[in-house]
């Protein structure tokens, strides 16, 4: 367990003697304090944790990370004072430890601990699939190793350090899910964690606003496997069916290992079959290996998500038994959800979030359902320069498949039009501008035979319209 002579040592190199409390964990939201835990005050556009201190420590706080100096309200220990020894201080607690700057000192202390532990590190990245990745990984280390995962979406350079200081000596795997929005910031993250086992997903248009183009988002994810180890400690996991991370074997010496859909991939998957609500079906190649599989994952493009948690498990030792329980969990569809919606139609809650490649995803698990297939898609946003094509791609797709779309918002009007040009009847669509308006046009059209997709960016507040049809008890 992480203790306070860590956490001193870490920002000042001296290690004290008389620090031995256990520290139970490190959050920065002052209502996930529990007792023991270390508070990290950051300093928002909105909240100042600063404020909270008070709070966090009548809740059982046992440390605060602060800087902005707190001492004439709460005991403080000044680290930003050089020469002075710690060696042989005693610490009463609850206390304040004031650093230049809070993030900082958290993401040094994370590294500290991060390299006192002995464990294997799988890092996750790409545009679309990562959380799903890391939850089907997850099941699969489980069935062998004491398996640690960032929760939620704690995946930047906040959320990360926060997950590592929940390890403890006990733990033997991390999967660690890694954001990116600008260069550098997986190298940071990786910098923190130490992986030694990098998978990449794909590249995609998401958050291209930010991050450039998908050159430059390529270049973005890359440097999780640039940061690996060489070979045969570091592998890097690589998605043969994409171009620009098939490209990234150039850019790394550890093993590389890749997975797709093409028989040149070391791991490959054919014969792969939609079964709608029930999974989906396929077969997997591996060497002179064939295994026929069928699991809960929904959606074709699952099989990818399945791919990648089949090679981390082969590359860390595991039996195809021990694999093919991790992948049958019922526990790793984090994003679509299907509801009974009014009158009985069949709602798909696809609301997290949306790209132009996981709505064209979710249209193709649309098109496996038997019934009358109804779109409702909002505006994708942070496409940057891939804003009218993406919503192009999903309007020509959209008319391939539904019976009836609706768009909300203004670049809705985007996949309206490539629907009209693609052959889809103007009758059958309908453009309005916010959620709201989606539920009032719904209300009293739904029917037992309809199935539902609704998806759009989380900003179009598209769960409000799930949640204004779902059937109630």
């Amino acid at each position: 367990m992480l203790t306070l002579a860590d956490v001193i040592e870490a920002l000042t190199g001296q290690r004290p003697l008389h620090a031995s409390q256990g520290i139970t964990g490190a959050v920065i939201d002052s209502r996930e304090v529990v007792p023991g835990a270390m508070f990290i005050a950051l300093s928002g556009e909105r909240v100042d944790g600063h404020d909270f201190i008070g709070e966090v420590f009548k809740n059982g706080a046992c440390l605060a990370l602060v800087q902005k100096d707190l001492s004439a309200a709460f005991p403080t220990i000044d680290l930003r004072i050089s020469g002075r020894s710690l060696i042989d201080q005693s610490f009463e607690l609850p206390l304040c430890l004031l650093v230049e700057d809070s993030l900082s000192a958290l993401q040094k202390i994370a590294a500290f601990w991060r390299r006192k532990l002995s464990l294997r590190v799988i890092g996750i990245t790409g545009s679309v699939g990562k959380s799903t990745t890391k939850e089907l990984t997850t099941e699969v280390l489980k069935r062998r190793f004491r398996t640690h995962k960032n929760p939620g979406n704690l995946n930047n350079e906040i959320g990360l350090p926060l997950t590592l200081l929940h390890l403890t000596e006990n733990h033997q795997c991390a999967v660690l899910e890694m954001g990116f929005y600008v260069p550098g910031e997986i190298a940071l993250l990786c910098d923190l964690a130490l992986p030694q086992v990098g998978v990449v997903t794909n590249i995609g248009t998401v958050h291209a606003e930010r991050a450039g183009t998908q050159i430059d988002i390529a270049r973005g994810k890359a440097e999780l496997v640039q940061a690996l180890p060489a070979a045969p400690d570091g592998v890097a996991i690589l998605n043969y069916d994409d171009p620009l991370v098939r490209a990234m074997a150039e850019l790394t010496e550890a093993r590389i290992f890749y997975y797709g859909l093409d028989s040149n991939a070391d791991l490959w998957a054919d014969q792969v079959e939609g079964l709608g609500l029930d999974g989906i079906k396929f077969q997997l190649h591996f060497r002179n290996e064939t295994l026929h599989l069928r699991v809960p994952l929904i959606g074709r493009h699952s099989v990818h998500t399945v791919l990648r948690a089949s090679a981390v498990g082969l590359v860390e030792g595991l039996t195809w038994q021990e694999i093919v329980n991790g992948l049958r969990t019922e526990q790793t569809q984090l994003r679509l959800f299907a509801v009974r919606g009014m009158r009985g139609a069949l709602l798909l809650d696809d609301t997290y979030n949306a790209s132009p490649e996981s709505t064209l995803a979710a249209l193709n698990l649309l098109e496996e359902l038997d019934g009358k297939h109804l779109a409702v898609l909002g505006d994708m946003l942070e496409l940057g320069i891939y804003e009218r094509k993406g919503h192009e791609m999903v309007g020509v797709r959209a008319a391939e498949i539904v019976d009836e779309l609706i768009t909300v918002g203004k670049r809705g009007h985007m996949i309206a039009e490539a629907a009209r040009r693609a052959g889809l009847r103007a009758d059958v669509i309908t453009e309005l501008d916010d959620s709201d308006a989606a539920v009032v046009y719904l209300t009293d059209r739904l029917c037992e035979n309809d199935v539902v997709l609704i998806k759009g960016s989380h900003s179009m507040q598209m769960d409000r319209i799930v949640a204004a049809l779902e059937q109630r008890e």
